[in-house]
C-alpha cells in the first residue's frame, strides 16, 4: 500500500513516527451516463463561462468562493503553506473509554504503520496498551489540507486512525423517533428474537 500521510503521533513527551494508509476499499458498480434514446455515452465537458468555450483538463484548478460571490484561485503551493500545526503531527489531546464514543461520528479509517524500524517497539506498546485498557486516543491531524478530529484505536494488533465528523456535520434526527408506547411483553418477545438471531458468523463479527 502507498502511504497517504506521514508524520508523528505526539502525546506528552512521546513522539512516534507513523505513516497512514487507506484502510477501506469500496467495490461499487460504476454506471455511466448515457443518452436514454439511443444508449450512447454522454460527455461532461469543462466549459469556461467567462471565455465561452471548453478548456482542457490541465487548465482546471480549484478556487475558494468568497461571501461576495467572487472566487479566489488556489494552487497546491497555497494549500501547502496553510498554517496547520497538525499538517505532519497527529496531536493526541487525551484518552477516553472507547465505549464513550458514538459511532455515528466515525468518518474514514486509516491504518497507521510504524514510520521506521526504531518506531516499532513504542508502536507495539501503544497498540497493546490501548487494547488492554479499552481506551482510545482523541487527536487532531490534517489530511489533504483539512484538519480533523480522529481516534487512535487498536485493531488486529495494528493502530487505526479513525477520522471523525465535526459536531456541526451531524444531523439531528428531529421527530423521527416513534411516539407509540411498547409493552413489557412486546419487549420480552423482541429480546428473545434478538437472542435467537445472535450469531458469531455474521460478516461484521470477524
Amino acid at each position: 500500500m502507498r502511504a497517504i500521510w506521514s508524520g508523528t503521533i505526539q502525546f506528552g513527551m512521546v513522539a512516534l513516527p507513523v505513516r497512514l494508509y487507506g484502510a477501506t476499499e469500496e467495490h461499487a458498480v460504476r454506471l455511466h451516463d448515457v443518452h436514454a434514446a439511443d444508449g450512447s455515452r454522454v460527455e461532461h465537458r469543462r466549459f469556461c463561462r467567462a471565455e465561452g468555450w471548453e478548456i482542457p483538463y490541465e487548465e482546471v484548478g480549484r478556487g475558494f468562493a468568497m461571501p461576495d460571490g467572487s472566487v479566489v484561485p488556489l494552487i497546491e503551493a497555497d494549500l501547502e503553506r496553510l498554517p496547520l500545526p497538525t499538517k505532519h503531527t497527529c496531536e493526541v489531546l487525551g484518552f477516553v473509554p472507547g465505549a464513550d464514543i458514538d459511532s455515528i461520528s466515525f468518518a474514514r479509517p486509516y491504518y497507521a504503520g510504524p514510520g521506521g524500524p526504531g518506531a516499532e517497539r513504542p508502536y507495539a506498546l501503544l497498540v497493546e496498551a490501548l487494547a488492554r485498557t479499552g481506551m482510545v486516543g482523541v487527536a487532531k491531524l490534517a489530511i489533504r489540507s483539512r484538519e480533523r478530529l480522529a481516534l487512535l484505536r487498536p485493531r488486529h494488533s495494528v493502530l487505526v486512525v479513525q477520522t471523525l465528523l465535526w459536531e456541526d456535520e451531524l444531523r439531528e434526527p428531529g421527530d423521527l423517533a416513534p411516539s407509540a408506547p411498547v409493552t413489557d411483553r412486546e419487549l420480552a418477545l423482541a429480546e428473545v428474537l434478538i437472542r435467537e438471531l445472535t450469531s458469531t458468523d455474521t460478516p461484521l463479527s470477524s
